[in-house]
């Protein structure tokens, strides 16, 4: 099939392009060419797509089988988007997100969840991250004349992530010795490989489905502490995990998923829901995940290939907590525990 991937040089961008190559399609992508190389064996068309004659452009005498939107952030520009591609493929495949669901994650995600309130037009001050979305969702399936598949994935780990969650977790637990756990290790967690997401997004958008689907890890995927146990054994380090009450850490004035990935601070109303997302229908349309195992060790052989000083923990908020304060929070920690 001829394939069209807005984005795709990136972290799921990539694993889309790598997977859909694989099974032997001719994939064009669309990018800046700014942030990542493109992947070998594509053919790369660079532009900007909140710029319409850059959309005009690539649409140009040219028609596939199946758009991929990965990048799509602000309804407006996903609109246009499917204004000018409408017509010119079969299937327009959107990556949206669960945080597009409405009331998440203070309110259990149902069966059939609602999007938040959105207008399809809104411009990128008109919502957060998951309003948005929600809001390029009905751009999609509004504006596409064709097929609209929706995926709604959870948190994505694997290779080249390049919000670095995991690579700045990996890099730490690396170098050993007495490493801050935040809160419970046996704390649950699901997450998916974004090769995972390539896989199902790609089996669904080749046979014409028009669904929706939230994609993520199955409840008891992975506890928090065995994951931390993952990467220590991974990476063959020395590492000592000393796990410190939430509250005390948010106390010591630490930012929940940022400093400290993927922890979502004391529990709340508020995010009580965040890591028990249903998987049920996915499952049953075929989504496979991947031993979180897997995941890590293939993430770990990615990463150790870059030198230290090269390796970025996310281009717009940086993740990680500085060395100086993890060690003033494990002296203060031992302070109230001796």
């Amino acid at each position: 099939m001829r394939i069209l991937v807005l984005g795709g040089s990136g972290f799921l961008g990539r694993a889309i392009v790598e997977e859909a190559l694989a099974r032997g399609h001719q994939v064009t992508t669309f990018n800046r060419g700014q942030s990542h190389p493109d992947v070998p064996g594509v053919e790369p068309v660079h532009g900007d797509r909140q710029q319409t004659a850059d959309l005009e452009r690539l649409a140009a005498g040219r028609s596939w089988d199946i758009v991929v939107d990965v990048n799509g952030y602000v309804p407006v520009n996903v609109g246009e988007a499917v204004r000018l591609l409408s017509g010119r493929a079969q299937t327009y495949a959107f990556v949206s997100t669960v945080s597009a669901i409405d009331g998440f994650p203070s309110k259990p995600v149902g069966d059939q969840p609602g999007l938040w309130e959105c207008a399809p037009e809104a411009g990128p001050d008109d919502g957060d991250y998951g309003v948005l979305k929600a809001g390029c969702e009905r751009a999609v399936e509004q504006g596409f004349d064709g097929n609209v598949l929706i995926v709604q994935p959870g948190i994505i780990l694997g290779p080249y992530e390049d919000i670095a969650r995991m690579p700045w977790w990996l890099t730490r637990i690396s170098h050993g010795g007495q490493v801050l756990a935040p809160g419970d290790p046996g704390s649950p967690m699901q997450f998916i490989d974004a090769r995972d997401i390539a896989v199902f997004t790609l089996d669904h958008a080749e046979r014409g489905t028009r669904d929706r689907f939230v994609l993520t890890g199955p409840t008891g995927h992975i506890t928090y502490g065995q994951w931390l146990e993952l990467c220590k054994e991974t990476t063959g380090s020395d590492a000592e995990f000393v796990w410190a009450d939430s509250q005390f850490l948010v106390d010591q004035g630490v930012d929940p998923f940022v400093e400290l990935p993927l922890w979502g601070g004391p529990p709340s109303e508020v995010t009580e829901n965040f890591w028990s997302v249903p998987t049920a229908k996915a499952e049953a349309a075929g989504l496979r995940v991947r031993p979180a195992a897997e995941t890590v060790r293939d993430t770990w052989a990615w990463l150790r290939d870059i030198p230290e000083e090269q390796r970025t923990y996310g281009s717009r908020r940086p993740h990680g907590i500085a060395a100086d304060k993890e060690a003033a929070i494990l002296a203060a920690w031992a302070a109230r525990s001796a």
